[in-house]
């Protein structure tokens, strides 16, 4: 399979400076692509955490353009929000070749992550079992943070091979 092709960035730029207006095509491309035409992992349509509804969009919108460590004093994360098109074709296409996807847990979660290292760009899943959520994802700003996931990842390729 061919390498995951990404589409261009999104840049507040073009609208002017106008947040909102930046902020509503942002969640446009969201809202094609994990409200209208929701991707599939392994087999399986993703489902969506729309609650708490924050500024009337869904949750999972809120933290794919969002961050922060404390929930409800996170903030508009311009890098996550010019990369709204990124999410669904890595989900889509996260058996390429040119993907790493790994498993892990944090705390009682069990996640997925699927990392485009060209872009920088990490996809985290939720796995529920009988469903998967889309539960963030965001540029890699860091050198030495990409190194740790790829880290993560080597050490969960070679735990699975040893099996």
């Amino acid at each position: 399979m061919k390498l995951v092709t990404l589409p261009e960035i999104i840049e507040i730029n073009e609208f002017g400076g106008d947040y909102h207006s930046f902020n509503e095509a942002v969640y446009a491309i969201f809202r094609n692509d994990f409200v209208i035409n929701k991707p599939i992992f392994e087999g399986k349509r993703l489902g969506l955490k729309a609650h708490p509804i924050v500024d009337g969009k869904e949750y999972t919108y809120y933290h794919f353009t969002h961050s922060g460590d404390i929930e409800n004093e996170r903030i508009p994360d311009f890098r996550r929000m010019e990369r709204m098109g990124y999410p669904k074709p890595i989900i889509d296409k996260s058996k390429c070749i040119s993907l790493k996807v790994w498993r892990n847990k944090r705390g009682r979660n069990n996640r997925i992550l699927i990392l485009h290292e060209e872009a920088q760009y990490l996809v985290i899943l939720d796995d529920r079992i009988d469903f998967i959520l889309p539960w963030t994802a965001y540029f890699i700003e860091y050198k030495h943070r990409l190194q740790k996931y790829l880290k993560e990842y080597e050490e969960y390729i070679n735990a699975e091979t040893a099996d």
